[in-house]
């Protein structure tokens, strides 16, 4: 074939600097990065093939690297050698996205962690991308309680209204009502909280921080009780009224300390426990699976109050909240509810002490845990509190009485209803254990939790012996499935991922394998 004319010599019509002499790299049809040849504007053509590609226009085409302005003409022929960037900073795993200029991705790529360590580092950072999100989905954007609470500063009763006379929740120490505050164009409901008279303080400090298992109120205030309030089977009414038998007059209501919450329960724990009988009888897996995640939210919580030096209040299921967490459409592909039960959020909103009386110990082991489970805001209460509470859970009969006779060793049995009968059994041995030192810690207990919820099951040290290794991989192949179930639940039906997915990606964000050797040597033994 006759060779093609030569390119003619254009000159650029535009001036540009010289580039610095120095390092050079090579974009095209050389792997190695920032290595030391030439980088030609134009891929040089070669006369003897055929179809060889059409110059392309300088301005059409981005190079590699950082480039500097030329100071004189050049023309399109002659070679142009770009400088070395003088060391770029590399962008954070936290700040990658899918449209990441590959400028950016390469440095990456240069890193002694190599392609593994990318991809791995990218997984975790996309799990705590994606765990915010659902927690503001849960929770509302913090910038818009910080406006709700400064927009409710001095509003009383009469700047809200109430939407039913009865409250939509009852715990023991507090009644709750549905009530509606117009902002703007939109109404609002929140849950305003009543005190019972026999409890004398709220006391939820200020300064605890927005957390998904913490009841934080956006405002209070002291007022008196509007007359139509209906406070059922309140034993102080007498003093309320000048007679038992005449309803109380606006004169006689109570000035209380109110407080106004953006979360409305509609249940105490007691009352789900109540009503859930037929359920664990029926579908013992959908269930104790419920309480797994509903002990986990507490263990949670409890953990943010002790990082915070905040000592919980009584932690009896009657002063557990729930708030309706609808769950999301789309949830559970494949997999049929038997009652349709979507997973509450748990809430502690008790934060004062509760005065009770003590069972005379006779040793410092039957005092310990006397104290423990009789007083609810000592420092051997959470632990304690959270193995009598799985019992309850569980439908198990665990009196006060029961659970410090310590004439026997034993603990009421659980029966083996699911695959997660045999974990909550060995959990409240470990919480319930007589001997401080041999107990866990509500950290250990959140662990274990999340081990019973989402593995690694007993199953995966049948073949292979348990080692770091093992457990590390385990952890970075369920953190990758993890990541393409929750795209292909998007993609196959629109649905939004719901509290259950927001405590699984908490729990493969900051699991390692050290933690889960641990805590499968403990719940394993």
């Amino acid at each position: 074939d006759p060779l093609p004319p030569p390119l003619p010599k254009k000159q650029l019509q535009r001036a540009e600097s010289l580039p610095e002499q120095g390092p050079s790299h090579h974009c095209q049809g050389d792997p190695t990065p920032w290595a030391g040849s030439v980088l030609y504007s134009i891929p040089p053509s070669h006369p003897h093939e055929e179809g060889a590609p059409s110059p392309v226009p300088l301005q059409d085409r981005r190079p590699c690297g950082h480039k500097k302005p030329l100071t004189k003409s050049q023309s399109l022929g002659e070679p142009v050698v770009w400088s070395r960037p003088q060391k770029a900073p590399s962008p954070s795993l936290k700040e990658l996205t899918f449209g990441t200029a590959d400028g950016e991705l390469g440095q990456l790529l240069e890193s002694p962690a190599g392609l593994c360590g990318l991809i791995l580092g990218c997984q975790a950072a996309a799990l705590g991308r994606l765990s915010a999100r659902i927690r503001e989905e849960l929770l509302g954007p913090e910038e818009q309680q910080q406006l709700l609470e400064a927009e409710l500063v001095g509003k009383r009763w009469g700047a809200f209204g109430l939407l039913e006379p009865e409250p939509c929740c009852e715990s023991g120490d507090a009644w709750y009502f549905r009530v509606a505050f117009t902002l703007g164009h939109s109404q609002r409901v929140f849950a305003a909280k009543v005190p019972k008279p026999c409890c004398t303080s709220l006391g939820v400090p200020s300064s605890l921080g927005t957390h998904c298992s913490i009841q934080r109120p956006i405002s209070r205030f002291t007022d008196r009780l509007p007359r139509e309030l209906v406070l059922p089977g309140n034993p102080g009414e007498q003093s309320w009224s000048p007679s038992r038998h005449e309803p109380a007059c606006p004169a006689t209501r109570p000035v209380l300390q109110v407080l106004i919450c953006p979360e409305v329960p509609y249940q105490t724990l007691a009352g789900f426990v109540k009503g859930s009988h037929g359920l664990h009888r029926t579908s013992p897996g959908h269930y104790e699976r419920l309480a797994c995640l509903l002990l986990l939210q507490l263990c949670m919580g409890l953990e943010h109050l002790q990082g915070q030096n905040v000592g919980q209040g009584d932690l009896s299921p009657e002063n557990l909240l729930l708030v309706q967490c609808p769950c999301p459409p789309g949830d559970h592909q494949g997999k049929k509810e038997p009652l349709g039960l979507s997973l509450p959020r748990l809430l502690i909103s008790s934060f004062f002490k509760v005065r009770e009386q003590q069972r005379p110990s006779s040793s410092s082991q039957e005092q310990d845990w006397t104290k423990g489970l009789a007083a609810p805001s000592s420092p051997a209460a959470a632990e304690l509190h959270v193995g009598r509470l799985i019992y309850q859970l569980l439908h198990v009969d665990i009196s006060l009485e029961d659970a410090l006779g310590f004439r026997s060793n034993r603990l009421p049995e659980i029966p083996s209803l699911s695959i997660y009968s045999t974990g909550l059994k060995r959990l409240a041995m470990l919480l319930l254990h007589r001997e401080p030192s041999q107990r866990v810690s509500i950290e250990q207990a959140r662990s274990i939790l999340q081990l019973l919820l989402w593995g690694p099951r007993q199953e995966l040290f049948a073949r292979s012996r348990k080692t770091l290794p093992l457990l590390r991989s385990w952890v970075e192949v369920k953190r990758t499935l993890l990541l393409l179930r929750f795209a292909e639940n998007l993609v196959g039906t629109g649905g939004q991922p719901g509290l259950e997915e927001w405590l699984c990606c908490q729990y493969f964000k900051e699991v390692t394998e050290h933690t889960l050797y641990q805590v499968t040597q403990a719940l394993y033994a």
